[in-house]
């Protein structure tokens, strides 16, 4: 991106929705309620042939600076600081507000390049709040309206007049082009072959938990710097955040999400928007970490959040946070050890790392162990291995009879990875309990290594050519 742009305002102005307007997706929550947007959230913006960096605020007010509103303007500070360019958004219907005239005093002390935008401008009797805007003092106020997409072709102008075209388009590389056909390497190999894992992708990882059991704090301490707003009070985070840094040479990207609460007490219409962007995390992360506070842990909430997580086909890592909290360290630990195990069966060998997120402590185990997990979820067993070790299974413990005629399972094969799904043929597929597939599982699990992540196994019993046919008399 050749460079970037704060979305800057008081509450409530729109800027949420213009970020989703040139973003080209619904990412921040948007709502009626002032205040919806508290950490600041970039993205990859285009804007009719322009692309850049876009960071969305939280909305700018006068506060203590340890209250949560002063911690949110001073990440509104650091995102303009970290900006190119700001887009002061006013709002045209209402009209301006003491806060506004203190807002471009504050960005002309900054001395970067501002764009003025009057937004909700197409709604009637928002001429008056329009003009107003030029008493600011900031240039020729933008007309738009970032609910309906108008006005975007203004803007773009006056981003390009601001930041200059030479910023604004770069010269691309010339790209050498060639008429040669060149093979494109095969995913496919010998079914034999066990593919390697790739240690170089970049890996999305997603961190859910309870209200204030400190995932933001965690997110912080791996980052090294307040990136994301934290405090005492339950349920600061509303957006699930992504932020990318470099760990022991490879890229982690991590989602910070709200808290989730248990389904009755969620009725603000805010929060379960907060919660479905959750949710929305965790299916498109790789590795979810499940934080727990230690101090209260195993709570019915904390549970359902894990079975959802497995559910969902994600691998698990549980976090044990507030570490530094505990005093009998040892007791407690092996009181942790027994419960993981009795409380989450279905869950078997689930990694579970104390840490602290406010010291730092334990934070290189807990990535170790998202990694060697991660590893787990993405691997792959060669259909001969399989089948030789179902031969075993099947000596060791047969199919149960049905209807005096003895279940066979034939063959096995890996049909996926991430999570590892397997399917077999066998006769009578229906009639398999649901405790042989247990037992199937659990062997998978043991023998070839494969703990903590959800494992599928689907039966598939081949077509009977003779089925519907009458018999001849």
């Amino acid at each position: 991106m050749s460079f970037t742009v704060a979305i800057v305002g008081r509450p409530n102005v729109g800027k949420s929705t213009l970020f989703n307007r040139l973003v080209g997706k619904k990412l921040a929550l948007v709502d009626d309620t002032p205040g919806v947007t508290r950490d600041r959230r970039p993205g990859d913006a285009r804007l009719m042939g322009l692309t850049f960096t876009i960071i969305d605020t939280a909305g700018l007010e006068e506060a203590d600076a340890e209250s949560l509103q002063g911690r949110m303007r001073a990440q509104t500070e650091a995102a303009i600081d970290e900006a190119d360019l700001s887009l002061f958004v006013v709002d045209a219907k209402s009209g301006l507000t003491p806060v506004d005239t203190d807002l471009a005093e504050m960005l002309r002390r900054r001395g970067k390049p501002v764009v003025l935008v009057a937004n909700k401008s197409e709604a009637r009797g928002s001429d008056s709040g329009f003009y107003d805007a030029y008493t600011l003092g900031l240039g020729e106020p933008t007309p738009i309206s970032a609910e309906h997409g108008q006005g975007m072709l203004d803007l773009r102008d006056a981003i390009v007049a601001a930041i200059g075209e030479d910023r604004a388009y770069p010269e691309k590389e010339d790209v050498a082009v060639t008429d040669v056909d060149i093979p494109q390497s095969s995913d496919e190999g010998d079914e034999d072959e066990e593919p390697t894992y790739d240690d170089t992708k970049p890996l999305r990882v997603a961190i859910v938990g309870r209200p204030n059991a400190g995932k933001s704090t965690l997110i912080n301490r791996f980052l090294g710097e307040d990136r994301l707003l934290t405090g005492p009070e339950a349920g600061i985070t509303r957006d699930s955040i992504s932020v990318e840094w470099d760990w022991r040479g490879r890229i982690i990207k991590m989602f910070d999400t709200a808290g989730m609460r248990r389904k009755a007490r969620v009725i603000e219409k805010l929060e379960k928007l907060s919660v479905a962007d959750a949710l929305r995390a965790i299916r498109f992360a790789e590795t979810v970490v499940i934080v727990f506070d230690a101090t209260i842990p195993f709570e019915k909430q904390d549970l359902q959040i894990v079975d959802l997580v497995l559910r969902e086909g994600r691998a698990a890592v549980l976090a044990f946070n507030k570490w530094d909290m505990i005093e009998d360290r040892q007791a407690v630990l092996a009181d942790l050890r027994e419960k993981t195990d009795r409380l989450l069966p279905q869950a078997r060998g689930i990694r579970a790392v104390p840490i602290s997120g406010q010291t730092g402590w334990g934070l290189d185990k807990l990535m170790q162990a998202i990694i060697d997990t991660d590893k787990v979820w993405n691997k792959r067993i060669s259909t001969a291995r399989l089948n030789r070790w179902l031969e075993t299974q099947q000596i060791q413990h047969p199919p149960p009879a049905v209807s005096g005629r003895r279940i066979k399972l034939k063959y096995m094969t890996q049909v996926k990875a991430r999570p590892p799904a397997f399917m077999i043929s066998c006769t009578r597929s229906d009639a398999l309990p649901e405790s042989y597939t247990r037992y199937l599982i659990n062997g998978l699990r043991a023998d070839f290594d494969m703990p903590s992540v959800p494992i599928r196994i689907h039966f598939r019993s081949p077509d009977n050519p003779f089925e519907g046919k009458k018999r001849r008399t």
